[in-house]
């Protein structure tokens, strides 16, 4: 079965504390090449039979109006994969 990938991240602009702990931690363990980390979330939908371009577009909108919140993240990606 088919299965749409949600990728959301927290916006740009925006402080991202759980990154900012990891980009910490990991200078402390000494992997220092490592300056930013931005930590978000993947949503991963199982689909039934074929993925239509309708059936991507709807799952964009639920990305967009239920998956993430508008204010603090965006949509960065919906994409499949088999």
């Amino acid at each position: 079965m088919p299965t749409i990938v949600v990728d959301v991240m927290p916006k740009a602009e925006l402080l991202d504390p759980q990154g900012k702990a990891v980009t910490g931690s990991l200078a402390r363990l000494g992997h220092d090449a490592f300056q930013n980390v931005r930590i978000g979330k993947r949503i991963e939908l199982t689909v039934e039979g074929e993925v239509t371009d309708e059936l991507l577009a709807e799952a964009r909108t639920i990305a967009d109006e239920i998956l993430s919140n508008a204010v603090i993240e965006d949509v960065v990606d919906v994409a499949v994969v088999e």
